[in-house]
């Protein structure tokens, strides 16, 4: 990876990590702030202040730490320092239950709006979309079983209406996650509508980072494009080596190129070789030189240049649809869209947990890092949705009982008010021990993880 490409994903992931942490500590400050709870600091990173300022009537600290991997915001509390007698009526501790139980929560529940607003967004502005048609699927799996032929486009899932390929993947991975039989109503070239029942018992969870429904032989279908470059990726291999918008590939290292699967084959093969292009451009005959760069994808090691086909009329651009909605059905689709995504993250944690689903899908920074920088190579549409996902994704986690996290205080909370009277110190101190335990010890499957992704793929 190049210097630029590093700083791009570098910064494609602290911008969404600034995101993420800014609102959901703006929950928590929004919140309490409502509730005349007096905030000392709000602050972005842990370690060493970089930057700080004083705003507000409370003199409220905002500041930026070295280490920028969460945030937190303090307010005012007996527990942590004396309190002004005219102050107690402000310090955290003194508030009840109700109130502090929307101050921890209002955090989470930030994050989760934040997906619900992304989402409605792109409902509302129109996303481009690849349609629902299916590439003829590998030989003994499950499709192919079924009748599935290539170039049938699905319109539902088990009576679930269907109009993305996005659309399919999702409900698919729903019901295969508990083995139920897909029931895909398909449409044909000739406009011959077919059901086609797939079984999903070949369907691996620990294959989730993977094209998990080429198992199935649910595959896209890909068709014959000419091998004529749409866009050229700023700082790519290909960019290097001088490609432009435009130009068709007649040949690599000699071989005649007619068609897009050709040319990326090709470059797929030659992981840090260089390859050897004719192009036409302009009426006229240019010779390049490009290297392609290692890449990863279903976790195969491949050679990318950087190229991106052109886009045009015909079967290719029929491959596509733009889906929009209109202001009140975008508010309906955002709020399922947000609570299914959540209710999933909820049950592949729980399978981990119960040895159903394998530790090493758990991602961290590094992951979380290259996912941004891909996505915003993709384009806004694509890195709003990341956003949306990832937000979420902190949503669910800090809404777990585990002492130290948002849901733990609430589960101490849900106790105090069962019982009429506060959890005891001791409690909370061995609370606070096992929660960081907790908190270290995934962070540690998480890293473990990265870097087995980084060294192996």
């Amino acid at each position: 990876m190049s210097p630029l490409d590093l700083a791009w994903y570098i910064g494609a992931f602290l911008l969404a990590l600034a995101v993420l942490v800014v609102v959901h500590e703006m929950g928590h400050y929004l919140v309490a702030r409502a509730c005349n709870v007096k905030v000392l600091r709000f602050a972005f990173g842990f370690g060493k202040v970089i930057w700080m300022r004083r705003a507000g009537r409370d003199g409220t600290e905002w500041a930026v730490s070295a280490f920028p991997l969460g945030g937190y915001v303090k307010m005012l509390d007996e527990r942590e320092g004396a309190v002004a007698a005219d102050e107690l009526h402000r310090a955290f501790n003194r508030q009840s239950v109700g109130r502090r139980s929307l101050i921890v929560a209002a955090g989470p529940a930030a994050n989760f709006l934040l997906a619900i607003v992304l989402y409605w967004f792109l409902f509302m502005n129109g996303v481009t979309e690849l349609k629902p048609r299916l590439g003829q699927p590998p030989a003994d799996t499950p499709a192919a079983m079924a009748g599935i032929a290539e170039g049938m486009t699905v319109r539902a899932v088990n009576g679930q209406p269907i109009a993305t390929w996005q659309e399919l993947r999702w409900e698919s991975m729903r019901r295969a996650l508990d083995k139920e039989e897909l029931q895909l109503e398909t449409i044909n070239a000739q406009r011959e509508i077919g059901v086609f029942r797939v079984a999903t018992d070949r369907f691996d969870l620990d294959e989730l980072e993977r094209d998990s429904l080429r198992l199935l032989g649910l595959v896209l279908y890909r068709p014959r494009l000419p091998a004529v470059v749409g866009r050229v990726l700023p700082g790519s291999a290909a960019a290097e080596g001088g490609f432009r918008a435009g130009d068709r590939v007649l040949s690599i290292d000699g071989k005649a190129i007619a068609y897009w699967g050709e040319l990326a084959a090709t470059a797929g093969a030659a992981v840090d070789r260089p390859l050897r292009f004719v192009v036409e451009r302009d009426g006229g005959r240019v010779e390049l030189t490009a290297t392609p760069r290692l890449a990863e994808e279903g976790g195969r090691k491949l050679g990318r240049l950087g190229l991106s086909a052109k886009e045009g009329s015909g079967e290719a651009f029929e491959m596509t649809t733009v889906v929009s909605y209109g202001p009140l059905e975008s508010v309906t689709r955002s709020l399922a869209q947000t609570w299914d995504t959540s209710i999933l993250s909820l049950r592949m944690m729980g399978r981990m947990l119960t040895g159903e689903l394998s530790w090493k899908n758990l991602s961290g920074p590094v992951t979380i890092a290259d996912y941004a920088g891909q996505s915003a190579r993709l384009g806004p549409d694509y890195y709003l949705r990341f956003l949306a996902l990832i937000s979420i994704s902190l949503g669910v986690l800090n809404l777990l009982p585990v002492p130290v996290l948002d849901g733990g205080h609430l589960m101490y909370y849900l106790v105090e008010f069962l019982r009429g009277g506060p959890v005891s110190e001791r409690a909370l101190e061995i609370g606070q021990q096992i929660g960081f335990a907790l908190l270290a010890l995934l962070m540690a499957f998480a890293f473990y993880n990265d870097i087995t992704r980084l060294v192996s793929g």
